[in-house]
């Protein structure tokens, strides 16, 4: 009986994993990228400058640009630069606008003149496709989040199945084929364990309003912004006075909240009614406070005499759990040593199911090596491991080159990345349906290097922010992505080198051995 549940569970590990494994390394990789989401967008919209970071010089032209540009509006958006997002942002909504009809500026830190960066998603692109898969909502988050209940039942299954799984930690023999990629599977599995239960769990957190909504709509109905409201607490919303008074600086009151909060970090300021008697001012804690995600909170200024009229409270905790697992999840608390661990750590996670696909395929093609032939299963399986690993690293490489190549004037130019990295991965499908096996995965990861390697290159070439004026002006996180491009390719060529080196048969290897045998007596005869 515990033999038979072990197989019961190695069998349940197998197929789920096989079925979902190609969807699983889309997630993985691109939310594994969403770690450096910031630094992403920095690199695709290069005309933002790093400045020397001063929060009160920012606000002040911020609050100079708005009072110029959006007088009228309801509200004020700002958000302060900082290491990771060099730009000072700002929005507004005009009076009597709708919902959608939202202005968002970026300004120069140092200057507060407006800049005009690329039309580019960025980072954001990857972070949504993560958990949206560019599907209509609320598809693609219910797709993704099945995905990592699949994931966590993986990984529950793979520890009762691998009952030695310590023990094969520690075991890893190189150039023995299946042996080597089952030891390399194991062992990264076991490395990351408690960070890949962590994700699959947390996720599954994150989105369980959606996925187990009994209980909200016991007690209120249809109503769930409601709950909503009641769990998180809704802002008040004051309502405009109609007399005209002026807005106290803003720098002078994130004085005042550094008084409350020494060394605080902000996220977003809002003024409502700007330029009226009933203006407030909310500024926000950067997510990166702590670890667990607080929705609203803050401090709350009147615009006009400066008193406090609010502050943050203890949430309660279950709030605080939840925000906690939202809070490892994303990230966004860790300093850039542990945001590079997380980084790898996906990485691991990601070539752990990549190693599990490979090692589902290459047992069963052992069985059809004698033929010279496999089945057409077998070949469908082949040709959608090369697309959903190769090729997505081929389709987002071409999203980078978009970035570059594309004309800064076209209409819909976000749009246009978004379409070469979904035809590059399109052609990639076509072009393992067309190539033999192991030549598809040795040409998609040459075409992978050649397109990674020559990021920084094309960077160079195309803007002024390539190495040789990134690393001097200490931009490290323009330089950071070029060198890990760099490292990429590096890699992947390897990888193509590999796989364009004929592989050893079992011939080969008998001949190997017995000459290996020979040498070893002709010598053991002359000492």
């Amino acid at each position: 009986m515990k033999e038979g549940f072990r197989q019961a569970m190695a069998w349940l590990h197998t197929w789920t994993g096989l079925i979902f494994g190609w969807l699983l390394f889309a997630i993985f990789l691109t939310g594994t990228m969403s770690y450096f989401k910031e630094e992403i967008s920095h690199w695709t919209q290069p005309e933002v400058p790093v400045r020397a970071l001063d929060p009160e010089a920012s606000l002040a032209l911020a609050q100079s640009y708005l009072e110029e540009h959006a007088t009228g509006a309801g509200s004020w958006f700002i958000r302060l630069p900082d290491a990771r997002e060099p730009g000072l942002s700002v929005g507004w909504r005009a009076a009597n606008a709708g919902r959608r009809d939202f202005i968002d500026k970026t300004l120069d830190p140092a200057t507060g003149a407006e800049l005009a960066p690329r039309e580019t998603r960025g980072g954001n692109f990857f972070y949504r496709f993560h958990f949206q898969l560019e599907m209509p909502h609320p598809w693609g988050r219910w797709l993704s989040t099945f995905a990592a209940f699949i994931m966590l039942l993986g990984l529950v299954t793979g520890i009762i199945t691998h009952k030695k799984i310590f023990k094969e930690f520690f075991t890893f023999r190189p150039g023995k084929g299946q042996r080597s990629w089952l030891d390399g599977h194991n062992a990264i599995g076991v490395l990351v364990l408690p960070f890949h239960l962590m994700i699959s769990y947390s996720s599954l957190v994150i989105f369980m309003s959606m996925v187990m909504p009994a209980s909200i709509i016991a007690s209120y109905g249809d109503n769930s912004r409601g709950f909503f409201n009641d769990l998180f607490g809704t802002p008040e919303n004051v309502k405009v006075a109609g007399v005209a008074a002026p807005l106290l600086p803003l720098p002078s009151l994130y004085q005042k909240v550094q008084e409350q909060a020494p060394g605080t970090r902000l996220g977003w300021i809002e003024v409502q009614n700007p330029g009226d008697q009933n203006a407030r001012v909310r500024f926000t804690r950067h997510a990166g406070e702590r670890i667990a995600y607080q929705r609203g909170g803050g401090w709350i200024f009147d615009g006009v005499n400066g008193t406090l009229q609010g502050s943050s409270k203890l949430d309660a905790v279950p709030v605080v759990i939840s925000g906690g697992m939202y809070g490892l999840h994303m990230g966004v608390f860790a300093g850039p040593w542990l945001r590079w661990l997380y980084f790898f750590f996906g990485l691991a996670g990601t070539a752990v199911i990549g190693t599990g696909l490979v090692l589902w395929l290459g047992k069963r093609q052992l069985k059809h090596a004698k033929s010279g032939t496999q089945p057409f299963e077998l070949r469908l399986v082949e040709v959608l491991n090369i697309a959903s690993m190769s090729g997505l690293l081929i389709g987002v490489a071409a999203f980078f080159w978009a970035n570059r190549l594309l004309p800064l004037g076209l209409e819909g130019r976000a749009g246009w990345e978004i379409n070469s990295f979904f035809l590059l991965w399109a052609l990639s499908l076509l072009h393992a349906v067309l190539r033999p096996g192991r030549r598809a995965w040795a040409e998609q990861l040459g075409l992978a290097a050649l397109l990674w390697a020559g990021l920084p290159l094309l960077n160079q070439l195309t803007t002024h922010a390539g190495l040789l004026q990134s690393i001097p002006a200490g931009d490290w996180a323009m330089a950071g992505f070029d060198l890990t491009a760099l490292g990429c390719g590096l890699f992947l060529a390897w990888g193509a080198g590999k796989m364009w080196r004929a592989p050893v048969t079992a011939p080969k290897r008998a001949a190997r051995a017995e000459k290996a045998a020979t040498a070893s007596l002709i010598e053991s005869e002359v000492t």
